[in-house]
């Protein structure tokens, strides 16, 4: 089963379950998903629900840091009942010790020789920790080993 076709499975037990905070959740990331689909002709797989979901899952965690310094309790409360279940349909996430084996590994392939190579090692980690890790991190962990 798809991570689309479970969203639609759950938005109709949401729904049978007068969940109204799950189902909004769902209907909003199904609603992303398959503007994504129209509007860039990209296939409705598993990669382009990882890719919303990431996207969805990183602007929450952005706003949870702005709700938490402004002191904003009832904004912090919703956005991590919605990142609950926005992280139920990402993939098992990665260990820092798991990512930098990946980055290592990526290093030694690549044997970069400046920071010009970091786009070629980032090409060969991104598919493999996309969805699963902060992107951000990653690439902070791929410049200390090319320096």
């Amino acid at each position: 089963m798809t991570i689309y076709e479970e969203l639609k499975k759950d938005m109709v037990d949401a729904m049978k379950s007068k969940d109204k905070e799950t189902l909004t959740v769902i209907r909003m990331v199904k609603s992303a998903m398959d503007l994504e689909h129209i509007d860039k002709k990209r296939e409705l797989n598993d990669e382009l629900a990882i890719d919303v979901l990431s996207r969805e899952v990183k602007t929450r965690r952005e706003s949870l840091e702005v709700f938490e310094k402004a002191g904003r309790e009832d904004l912090v409360n919703g956005l991590n009942n919605e990142l609950k279940v926005l992280e139920k349909y990402l993939p098992k996430p990665l260990t820092e010790d798991e990512v930098l084996e990946i980055v290592e590994k990526a290093v030694q392939e690549v044997n970069p020789t400046s920071m010009k190579d970091m786009g070629r090692v980032m090409g060969i980690v991104t598919p493999q920790v996309k969805g699963r890790f902060d992107l951000k991190q990653v690439s902070t962990m791929v410049r200390e080993k090319i320096n």
